[in-house]
């Protein structure tokens, strides 16, 4: 009874105290389609991915009743990083969902005009809401709306003390004249967060990163795991892992709350419980403290991901291929940075098509057969072995009349039509690839039955085609394994290589569409398709993480195009739309949401990517 009271308590103080407005509220993900798009088109970074934020102390003054109920202490407001522009997973501050809408919108476009991000807080916001009226004059009717909504809200500088009074007015004098405000005195505490500014002290990492030889084998993840929808971003530092061996429960607030202190372990098999007290806990903390122990699952059951012994590797066909790459920071190329390896499976053995893809191999050559080249009867050539009696007739009909006749085309001719093009497929074999996609199958063994049927399907149309695979351990080792070649013919060796994929490495893919590209460049057809097939981002050991990875990769696709090729990505990426547009551009991907059914996909596709030829 006791507990039923203290939480009937608890919701109405909460209830009471808080001064948002729930029923208005607009959610980040109501407008997640249009947000990207928006963000891009009035001039934002189009590298940086959108998504949710996470709330950060803000340290304002809260009224008694806010402080009573515990509530109020943290605000989610707008700031951009080198890979992300971070909004709030709702917006609840005005009464009127119409605003709250327009302020996300005015949010993403003073990121995109985000001028001098060196300055202070408030001359970084002037200058910025300066910039956005200034190249979009249309905005400023919504702005003075958003401000004058905002001045209701926050506290008059009469009612305040001296120094945070003072503070007070240069706000309000900043946003409603920006660029008239050159210095900021903050009070002793700031009288409320400035909602259509982007944030003061965006959360950052701390502590020193990780270095690649410290980092533990990427796993896979065992089927469906639950997500954290808005993908929050956290504070986060990296600590060492403290020597002793007993973790220890914080003890006891004087407002009778228990808190977390101990590490707690990321892979691990708790029951849902206690997912969920980790996770409500962590949002209870203002910076989240990680640590390696070296202890996990992952070391317990793999050996570190060194390469392998030179007797136990496949075989070296080619090595010290090397290929420059893009340093985006530096926006300039580095020469002779990433070695190629051409690889061949050691001890792959000569089999034929698995038993239970053969059903379905056997009918899809019989639709690609409808797509192999054959000899048709052409009329009214110049030359033939054949008179075409119908132009001839035609042609004396015109002759007699006295009208002009160009030179005839009397013969009829028949002729072999050819299909000029030829297609490589690039395979990610890397770590990652040893995820499981159901009970009885990983997405490396989806990836080998798309190769085994793709293979069918093409031979059956007669195109020429290749097979690549790739990973990579740093730049000095990117592994690119020769599958299929374009003078090679389709057998039961190949199927051997096939039979014989597991997953590899790391995704240094730059590198590997670079290798991939000068191959298909030297084939003499009129249409060349780069057919790429992934799972993920490009990453690897090293500095390939996150934008740099993106970028390198955007930059070798646009010197495949240039090259006359025509890249296309097939991902199985749930999150691929969130850097695949800057990768390929709006139309040259396509995300497979079920990995399960990409074998029958990707044939599928590729006569849609053919259709013209």
């Amino acid at each position: 009874m006791e507990e039923y009271i203290g939480g009937l308590w608890d919701k109405l103080i909460t209830r009471v105290a808080y001064r948002g407005f729930p029923s208005a509220r607009v959610e980040l993900k109501q407008i997640a389609g249009v947000a990207p798009i928006y963000f891009r088109a009035l001039g934002g970074d189009a590298g940086l991915n959108l998504q949710a934020g996470t709330a950060t102390t803000h340290g304002a003054r809260r009224l008694w009743l806010e402080r009573i109920a515990g509530i109020s202490e943290k605000v989610e407001l707008a700031w951009i990083d080198e890979t992300t522009l971070h909004l709030p997973a709702w917006i609840e501050h005005f009464p009127d969902s119409a605003l709250n809408r327009e302020l996300y919108f005015w949010l993403i476009a003073l990121a995109a005009h985000d001028v001098a991000p060196e300055t202070s807080w408030i001359i970084r916001n002037q200058k910025a809401t300066l910039a956005t009226l200034s190249a979009l004059p249309g905005l400023l009717s919504r702005y003075r709306r958003l401000c004058e909504a905002e001045f209701l809200l926050r506290p008059r500088p009469d009612q305040l003390p001296a120094a945070e009074a003072t503070a007070e007015k240069s706000i309000r004098l900043a946003l409603n004249d920006p660029g008239s405000v050159n210095s900021y005195q903050a009070g002793r505490k700031p009288a409320s967060p400035v909602m259509l500014w982007l944030h003061p002290n965006p959360p950052t990492a701390l502590g020193q990163e990780r270095k690649a030889g410290q980092n533990q084998p990427q796993q896979p993840n065992g089927g469906k795991q639950k997500k954290d929808q808005e993908a929050r971003r956290r504070q986060a530092e990296n600590v060492t892992m403290p020597k002793n061996e007993s973790p220890f429960m914080l003890l006891f607030r004087a407002e009778s709350l228990f808190s977390w202190a101990e590490f707690v372990k990321v892979d691990r098999a708790l029951d849902e419980d206690e997912n969920d007290d980790a996770e409500k806990a962590a949002n209870d903390l203002d910076f989240l403290s990680v640590a390696s122990d070296g202890k996990t699952t992952a070391s317990r059951i793999r050996f570190d991901l060194d390469l392998p012994a030179e007797s136990d590797d496949d075989l070296v066909l080619a090595d010290g291929i090397l290929y420059p790459e893009w340093h985006y920071r530096k926006r300039q190329m580095q020469e002779n940075h990433c070695r190629i390896q051409m690889m061949l499976a050691r001890d792959a053995q000569a089999c034929e098509l698995p038993v239970a893809l053969k059903p379905t191999a056997k009918r899809l050559r019989q639709q690609f057969q409808s797509l192999t080249p054959l000899r048709t009867r052409l009329k009214a050539q110049v030359s033939g072995s054949d008179l075409d009696l119908d132009a001839c007739v035609r042609f004396a009909a015109e002759k007699t009349s006295g009208i002009p006749a160009a030179e005839p085309g009397l013969y009829l001719d028949q002729r072999q039509q050819v299909r000029d093009l030829s297609c490589l497929l690039l395979a990610d074999l890397s770590l990652s690839t040893d995820a499981w996609v159901s009970n009885s199958a990983r997405v490396i063994d989806v990836i080998r039955d798309s190769l085994y049927l793709f293979s069918e399907a093409l031979t059956a149309t007669g195109d020429r085609f290749a097979l690549y695979g790739f990973s990579s351990v740093r730049r000095d080792n990117v592994r690119f394994h020769l599958l299929k070649g374009f003078d090679e013919r389709y057998s039961d060796n190949i199927s051997g290589r096939l039979a014989a994929l597991k997953p590899g490495y790391y995704t240094r893919m730059g590198a590997a569409i670079r290798h991939a590209s000068q191959i298909l460049c030297k084939q003499k057809t009129g249409r060349r398709l780069l057919l790429i097939l992934t799972d993920g981002k490009p990453n690897d050991l090293d500095k390939y993480e996150g934008r740099y990875g993106i970028e390198d990769t955007r930059i070798a696709i646009q010197e495949a195009r240039r090259l006359g090729l025509t890249p296309f990505c097939v991902t199985i990426d749930e999150k691929a739309g969130d850097y695949l547009p800057h990768l390929f551009g709006s139309n040259s991907y396509v995300v497979v949401k079920h990995a399960a059914e990409l074998p029958l996909v990707l044939p599928r596709l590729y006569i849609q990517l053919t259709a013209t030829q």
